[in-house]
């Protein structure tokens, strides 16, 4: 198989990332496919077999990436970031995970990435890249193995070309073209990328094993995106949010003084 400068970068910068997290992370390995449908849907395929040993699965494209409620993610050589962390993880409350992955993200990045709520990477009201945080138990006969989580990231290295209008949410304004990296950080590289976060990453989930969402509440609201903003939800709501409940809800404010708390599992949310 021709290697490829794309590949030789990301091959480069996994052996960085493997030693860099490997002491903390007994058994960890990364892997790093020319293709994959998806680099979250194979790791959830290992998890259910009962594989659950940590795993950093990099991918130079993806056939049929996804997103959070069923979106696809495009990618392309070179010009996208898409890997998934997997690892067994038991924390006494799962809530606000995403937002934690975001935050250890965001900082990661640069200074002026924030989060839209729940798991968008934003700058300059764009679109940089997302998450889909998902769980598998493996199926065996005592049912007592731990939980897998499964972490996909997508960052858009560069500005993606233009794509097909999506239609609005009403009442909302129309969705910014994405953005890239790239545009903040010139000249960087998928690679680069990848050795920047992951072992971050890493560290992160395991605080948030022990410490659960509270240890990056104030490291969230210090990137919020959303906070004082008037947003309409998928659901036809309208309201300002207001930050995000200790479980990582987003908490909306709506006409009559009320203040609702917004699971991810319900709705999506833009501002207005």
């Amino acid at each position: 198989m021709t290697t490829t400068p794309a590949t030789a970068s990301l091959l480069s910068h996994a052996e960085s990332v493997w030693q860099a997290v490997a002491p903390a992370l007994p058994g960890f390995t990364v892997e790093v496919l020319p293709t994959v449908d998806s680099t979250n849907t194979e790791l959830m395929r290992r998890a259910r077999a009962g594989q659950n040993a940590p795993v950093l699965l990099v991918a130079e494209t993806q056939t049929a990436g996804r997103g959070r409620l069923g979106k696809s993610w495009h990618s392309r050589p070179g010009q996208s970031l898409t890997f998934s962390l997997a690892l067994p993880l038991a924390p006494a409350d799962w809530s606000g995970l995403s937002l934690a992955v975001g935050v250890s993200l965001a900082e990661s990045l640069h200074p002026d990435v924030r989060l839209k709520w729940p798991n968008d990477l934003w700058w300059q009201e764009r679109k940089l890249g997302g998450i889909l945080v998902e769980t598998a138990s493996p199926t065996t006969a005592s049912g007592h193995a731990p939980r897998t989580l499964v972490v996909g990231i997508g960052l858009n290295v560069n500005r993606p070309e233009a794509t097909a209008a999506v239609p609005p949410v009403p009442g909302a304004l129309p969705p910014m073209p994405p953005a890239g990296v790239a545009e903040l950080v010139m000249g960087v590289t998928a690679g680069e990328l990848l050795e920047q976060v992951v072992p971050a990453l890493v560290r992160d989930i395991q605080r948030f094993e022990t410490d659960g969402f509270a240890a990056f509440a104030a490291r969230f609201a210090a990137r919020d995106a959303l906070h004082g903003r008037a947003v309409v939800l998928s659901d036809g709501g309208t309201g300002v949010a207001a930050g995000v409940s200790a479980q990582g809800g987003l908490r909306v404010r709506t006409a009559d003084g009320q203040l609702h708390e917004v699971t991810s599992a319900e709705v999506s949310v833009r501002p207005c």
